[in-house]
């Protein structure tokens, strides 16, 4: 059959043979191309299975030594918590124990200094004897309200 007797409808037909030919080439390569893409990737994800698992195993036994240091630590500041607070209480008993009679003394001395000068300045006994207990009990007082207020100026 010459060539020129092909009629527009054969033309069309050897085209569209020719164009699915080079598809069907284009396809091929791809999916060959495809095929060393996934195997790749699949030795990539084998290769991390080996890799990664150890490594996860050798995290969680570092995480379980961090939380038993963790532990231990709790524990010792448990112990310190509580040796602070024996301590407190021991500085508040010494302190009680000090304050109580320094406070008595100071009030007595105040006492006696009010009741001696209104003594000599009326000459009446029992209104110096009012003035002292009166004075005595204000720097009582006194002493225990700057004990409160930590010591601060007024």
């Amino acid at each position: 059959m010459p060539l020129a007797a092909l009629e527009t409808i054969d033309v069309l037909w050897i085209a569209l043979s020719g164009f699915l030919v080079v598809v069907g080439l284009a396809l091929a390569y791809a999916l060959v191309r495809l095929a060393a893409t996934i195997r790749s990737v699949s030795s990539l994800v084998q290769g991390l299975e080996k890799e990664v698992l150890p490594l996860i195993n050798k995290a969680g036994g570092t995480v379980d030594r961090v939380n038993g240091q963790l532990d231990k630590l709790d524990r010792v500041t448990d112990s310190a918590v509580d040796a602070a607070d024996n301590l407190d209480t021991a500085v508040r008993a010494v302190t009680i124990a000090l304050t109580r009679p320094v406070q008595k003394v100071s009030g007595l001395a105040a006492g006696l200094a009010h009741g001696v000068a209104t003594l000599r300045a009326r000459r009446d006994f029992r209104g110096a004897l009012q003035s002292a207990r009166a004075a005595a009990g204000r720097r009582e007082r006194e002493i225990d309200e700057e004990l409160h207020r930590g010591g601060e100026a007024s």
